[in-house]
Order: structure tokens, then sequence, then C-alpha cells
């Protein structure tokens, strides 16, 4: 091997030595943002002074004592929806912060908030599904604020050591770690979402708008101390709601976990909550031509037998939307039963497959009238 050979040599492997080391430093640096605490200290003291968005949670003083009991200060509402969207098996709490002197009230199936309104959303992992109540890990904090040019959603990531959450608007990603109902271990790559993901769902008309408190979602029976009373009633009761004529006035779903139900029932609620906030008709896949919300009743458009506008490689090997009687056939639970990009649905807020979904949406696919 002759002199410049040499030298060719020894530059090429250094030139790729040094390209191999920035590539890895960059994506140690890319894991250490997006894992590492966020350093509390580090942030300036902030006045809640009322311009939004604060850059801790603490300070909008929403829970009293300790931060992570989430326990709610007199000023917020606790609500839940009949049905919860699936969010990789996290489970939620949320509260409702009205502005002082205003009542929500209900407007056909809407309910009608005031600017200053915020929905809080907190989402949170038990370390073992078996004891919910247990220990846990608060991993994000959800605010929709209603500001005077529409709603503005805000996530709040919480620290490692559970004392508070700060504002991220490029969102995040966590590992998270648990025991499942079956007592084994489940490792979830959760995902934060960013400020602009946000809308991806939350999107009704091209603005953000919320999810989870159309009336139907909210007209059913909670436990309250009290005992057990419908939860607009007990809105009216404390001053907070006016319209609520009564449960039968008003439209409500059910819960798809409750075996109880009608399969049907059940399976409709399912895709209302998960669903329909993209594939209904004011909803960003309207042009789908498939609508899934829950009193959704022409076939064609709940997918049966419709073949897809452009579903690309969501359609895997299979022709129609659903195949009545066999839903393993059905591009449907193709795209529910996969976390493949390009694949999955819903494409945001999940990394792995919500195997009771798919189990509940089979049966109900199985169970149609072949034609």
């Amino acid at each position: 091997m002759n002199v410049l050979t040499k030298r060719f040599v020894v530059t090429f492997c250094t030139v790729f030595f040094l390209q191999g080391l920035m590539v890895s430093c960059t994506q140690e640096a890319s894991k250490q943002e997006i894992s590492s605490e966020i350093p509390m200290e580090t942030l300036a003291p902030e006045d809640a002074d009322g311009k939004f968005p604060y850059k801790r949670l603490s300070t909008y003083d929403f829970f009293t004592g300790e931060m992570a009991k989430l326990s709610p200060n007199s000023s917020l509402l606790p609500y839940q929806p009949a049905s919860s969207l699936f969010t990789d098996y996290a489970l939620k709490s949320r509260f409702i912060s009205l502005p002082k002197d205003t009542k929500a009230s209900i407007e056909g199936e809407e309910l009608n908030l005031h600017t200053g309104t915020i929905l809080v959303k907190n989402f949170y992992y038990p370390t073992d599904y078996r004891k919910p109540e247990g220990e846990r890990r608060i991993i994000e904090t959800r605010l929709m604020i209603l500001e005077e040019g529409g709603w503005e959603a805000y996530p709040y990531l919480w620290n490692e050591s559970q004392t508070d959450a700060v504002l991220k608007v490029v969102g995040a990603e966590k590992e998270v770690r648990f025991i499942n109902q079956g007592g084994k271990e489940q490792v979830i790559n959760y995902l934060v979402p960013n400020k602009n993901q946000c809308k991806s769902c939350h999107n009704k008309n091209e603005s953000l708008a919320p999810l989870g408190v159309q009336i139907r979602h909210l007209n059913h029976d909670m436990s309250y101390e009290g005992g057990i009373e419908n939860q607009l009633a007990h809105w009216t009761k404390l001053g907070n709601l006016v319209g609520f004529e009564g449960q039968d006035a008003h439209p409500s779903v059910v819960n798809y976990e409750d075996q109880n139900q009608a399969l049907n029932d059940r399976a409709m609620a399912y895709l209302d909550i998960n669903c329909s906030h993209c594939h209904r008709a004011e909803g960003p896949a309207s042009t789908s031509g498939l609508f899934l919300t829950y009193g959704q009743q022409d076939p064609l458009k709940l997918g049966v037998n419709k073949t897809p506008v452009a579903a690309g490689k969501g359609a895997g090997s299979h022709t129609y939307d659903i195949v009545p009687g066999d839903g393993d056939a059905s591009i449907l639970l193709h795209r529910m039963n996969s976390t493949e990009i390009g694949v999955a649905m819903p494409e945001l807020g999940r990394t792995s497959i919500h195997a009771e979904g798919v189990t509940l949406i089979r049966e109900w696919i199985n169970q149609m009238d072949k034609k």
C-alpha cells in the first residue's frame, strides 16, 4: 500500500468514526432531552396573573396539599365521560374549572362553557393494575383553556419526583412499566403529544374543540358521597349547570366496558369516543365517508361493505371497511389491531393495541348478518 493510499484510508476511517460519534451523541442527547427529569429550579418564579399558559402546573393552584395526590380545590368540578378514550391503558382523572360567577349550560347536544373555562385531564399509571388505588405515576396533565379566540391546548409533563409538571409544547416520550391485570409486567412507550398534534384529534370544523364533554358523554350516573346520582343532575344541584331537564330528555351513551349493555350499544359507544372525533361530518376524516358517531344507523356510513376512499397501505389485503360476519377480513379491525405507522388507527394517542377494544369490535362485526 503506497503512502497516498494509506493517507486516504486513515482519513476515511477518521471521518467515518467522527460521523458515527456525532450521530451517537445526537441520539443520546435526544434521548436525554426526552427522558430526563425537568429541572424545576431553572424556571423563574411566576405569579398566577391570568396570562395563560403558566410554565408550571402548580401555578394554577388546582390541587390542595401534595400535588401528586391530585386532590382538587373547591373550584374544580370533577367529571367523567360514560366511556373513555383509549390512551395506552393510562387511567385519567378529569376536572372542569369554571370562571367565577358563571355556570355551564346545555344547548342541544353541546355543553356551553364561558371564556376562561379550563378542562384539566391527568394521565397516570398504577404500579400494579390489580391495585389501581395504590402507588401510581402521573405522566402528564393536559389543559384545554377557552380563551377569547377559542380553545387552546397545553400539555404539562410531570417530573420524576412527582412534585410538579411543566409546560412541554414540543411533546415528550416516556417509558412506562406496570403490572397489568394478568399479573405480567407491561412496558409502553408513552407519547405526550405536542401542542400542534392536539388539534389532530380535537378538531371540529378546523377549530380546536374538547372531546368527551358533549352531553351524551356526561349524561350518566356517578357515585358521589351522598350516593348514586346523574352527573348533570348533580352539577345542577351544585349550581354549576342550567338547562338540564332530566336524564331521559337528553342524549346519552353507554359505557362500552359494561357487559350488561347490548353489544351494538357497547360497540357504537367505543367507536364514538375513540374514532368519531375524526370520523364525523365536522371532523378531519369526513372525506372518508366513514362516520362512526353513536347514533349512526346507515350501514354504508358505518363501513359495511364499503370500499375505503384512500386507505393506502392501511387497507392491507382487505377490501371493505366492515365485512359482515367476518371481523378479521375487515379494514376497520385490521387498523385497530396494528401499531404500524400508516396503518394504525387512531393515528395518534396510542403506541399499543387495545386488546379489549379489538375483541369488542371483532365480536360486534362477527355477529352481523352476512350479506
